[in-house]
């Protein structure tokens, strides 16, 4: 007769080594621990691409220096802008062409998206145990972080026109451009996440926000533009960030500045909740 197997009692199974006892699979992680990494990793691998950087500061360089150069014997901001109408075009281009830098720096960084899905980096996110809310926070913020930085660097021109900005101002101007950077970001991601092709996505950023920033203050003012440019002017969220900046540079702006600041966050929210809507929504698709 077959002798009956032995069961293991407690303390041996306490003795078991580890390799025999199954291990945890997709055991769950915090949110801010991964969108921490996805932040660092957005950081880091755009200012190893020298190219990208230059690109970003280098281009809207030379469209504040030819526009405002072209432009600056012929252009009255009238009283919408009255500090930095007594210092000429250059210096009320000024802020719009820091919000131009943060909205290439943007898209610069939006397009990680696209490339991480042809990696198959972003599938393997996806199917990561952490919460897909820290996927949009990751690189929402990531690139939030790397456009405001790149706007903070073209400040440093500002005494070539005569600004200068104080302690406090200068914590303003990096507040208001954290908000313009983390709605253009936002708007950014949305666009890149369905697509799977970088000249579509360039295709669309050119078809919406370059246009959005054209009427956003940031060539002409408000009080200067004819009524239905006007209308679409203050129908645009990027002009209550372009006044926003443009207040706290000169202390004066066509909008008040709780109104220009309020606009903007709510803009923010709205894209980072159409941004979360969607990466959910694959999830209940089954991707």
């Amino acid at each position: 007769m077959m002798e009956p197997a032995a069961t293991a009692t407690p303390a041996e199974l306490a003795a078991t080594p580890s390799a025999a006892v199954p291990a945890r699979v997709n055991r769950p992680t915090g949110l801010w621990l991964p969108a921490a990494t996805l932040w660092w990793r957005e950081l880091v691998r755009f200012y190893r691409q020298k190219a990208r950087v230059v690109g970003v500061i280098g281009s809207p360089i030379i469209f504040w220096l030819i526009i405002g150069a072209g432009f600056g014997t012929s252009f009255s901001t009238g009283a919408a802008a009255q500090g930095a109408a007594k210092q000429g075009y250059l210096a009320y281009f000024f802020p719009g062409t820091m919000v131009l830098i943060v909205l290439f720096t943007a898209i610069f960084t939006m397009m990680s998206v696209i490339e991480d899905r042809q990696e198959g980096f972003l599938q393997a996110v996806l199917v990561a145990p952490c919460p897909r809310t820290s996927i949009v926070l990751g690189k929402a913020l990531g690139g939030a972080t790397l456009a405001t930085l790149q706007g903070i660097v073209f400040l440093a021109l500002a005494p070539t026109l005569g600004i200068h900005v104080g302690f406090l101002q200068f914590w303003a101007v990096f507040g208001v451009l954290g908000l313009v950077a983390l709605a253009l970001t936002g708007a950014g991601f949305i666009i890149a996440w369905r697509l799977d092709s970088s000249h579509a996505f360039h295709a669309i950023v050119n078809l919406f926000l370059i246009p959005a920033w054209l009427v956003s203050g940031a060539l002409f003012p408000l009080a200067g533009a004819s009524k239905w440019v006007r209308l679409v002017m203050l129908l645009n969220p990027l002009t209550y960030g372009t006044e926003a900046l443009r207040q706290v540079l000169y202390g004066a702006s066509a909008l008040p500045l709780s109104t220009a600041l309020g606009v903007t966050a709510g803009f923010d929210a709205l894209m980072l909740a159409i941004a979360l809507w969607m990466v959910r929504g694959e999830r209940r698709a089954g991707v």
